[in-house]
């Protein structure tokens, strides 16, 4: 669904965890979504839950907030997995040019 009224629950990667782990970290619309950072969601979830969250959720995050700015967004990068993939080749890059991961 590729509309201005589109729900949470509408967006790719989302389902009943992550609608849970949204609504404790206070973000019930795609507008509010759209307005948030992946790893600060993360690092708030880790703070809110009271535990640490797999790093799988920080790209979960990501893609949810890429379809909530954009209801275009080609479908390949709707999936965590596409995230996931960036995050890795990312901190491997960083980390072959000596930096810290």
């Amino acid at each position: 669904m590729r509309t201005k009224n589109r729900e949470l629950k509408d967006l790719i990667s989302i389902g009943p965890a992550m609608l849970h782990d949204l609504e404790l970290l206070g973000i019930r619309s795609v507008g509010q979504l759209a307005e948030q950072q992946p790893r600060a969601l993360y690092e708030k979830l880790g703070r809110v839950a009271w535990q640490h969250q797999d790093i799988c959720v920080l790209d979960t995050f990501a893609a949810a907030i890429a379809q909530a700015k954009n209801p275009w967004l080609p479908a390949a990068q709707c999936r965590w997995w596409w995230w996931s993939r960036k995050r890795k080749k990312a901190t491997l890059s960083r980390t072959s040019r000596g930096r810290p991961g």
